[in-house]
């Protein structure tokens, strides 16, 4: 009988290698930002991290590759950790394309435009932020929504919390342990996270029509390894449905990553 050792290791070895696309490439993205940050290389951080004060036409990149940027190894590793689950899970259920379209375009821009509003205009402050967390908070507060529609309290002892708020309590609890991490970074996120969960991230993708021609045009199940169609009911994750059902009231128990 094998150990459990190398039962969990089989099976960590088994997930890695059945992430999809966009979710290995997010991976590979932020391992290669923060090799290119090594001393002596590039200052990725001044480069591309979300500074309010270094925003203008120019620069208008920094909206969208804030994210894969990250001040140490520490911080890379555990937003890796953290995003991995949710990344994959939120590819497989709407696609390779439709998860391009959105995290490179309203998913980022939309609470890295709202960050800079409050920053700026509210707080007249100048506060950098970078790090994958604000995508790691963004999807746990879509699962958030998803999950308090079918079972709306968490029981806690004798107190009975919304579900929805598990996010709000993830951050109280990561800033507790983490100060140097942008609080409001990760408030913009949830928020972002939560208008999407109620069903309004089907408003902010790319129509399906024109993911679908530009998918069978370019053939992109065929030649890409790990892609998942765009057309769930026809090809699903690697050309098999993928099961999505959970368990009735479960949350999301990953962990967070860090903003810095």
């Amino acid at each position: 009988m094998p150990s459990i050792q190398g039962f969990n290791t089989l099976r960590a070895r088994s997930y890695i290698f059945r992430l999809p696309l966009f979710t290995r490439a997010i991976l590979l993205g932020i391992a290669c930002f923060w090799l290119a940050s090594l001393p002596g290389y590039w200052d990725v951080r001044l480069w591309g991290s979300l500074i309010p004060d270094k925003i203008s036409f120019a620069t208008g990149y920094r909206l969208n590759t804030f994210p894969l940027i990250h001040l140490n190894f520490l911080h890379a590793i555990l937003n890796a950790v953290a995003l991995t689950p949710l990344m994959e899970r939120f590819e497989s259920e709407y696609g390779t394309l439709t998860t391009l379209a959105l995290f490179f375009g309203p998913l980022t821009t939309i609470p890295a435009v709202l960050y800079l509003f409050i920053e700026i205009a509210i707080l007249r402050a100048n506060h950098a932020v970078m790090g994958a967390s604000i995508w790691v908070f963004l999807l746990l507060g879509m699962e958030a929504i998803r999950t308090y529609k079918s079972n709306p309290y968490l029981v806690i002892g004798t107190y009975h919390l919304p579900t929805w708020t598990t996010p709000l309590l993830m951050i109280v609890v990561v800033a507790a342990l983490l100060p140097s991490t942008s609080l409001l970074g990760h408030l913009c996120g949830v928020g972002v996270g939560y208008i999407a969960g109620l069903g309004y991230v089907k408003l902010l993708a790319p129509p399906e029509w024109a993911l679908r021609w530009i998918e069978s045009r370019l053939n992109l199940l065929a030649i890409l390894p790990h892609y998942v169609s765009v057309d769930q009911k026809t090809y699903g994750r690697f050309g098999v449905l993928p099961t999505t059902n959970r368990p009735v009231g479960s949350a999301p128990t990953e962990l967070v990553g860090v903003n810095a």
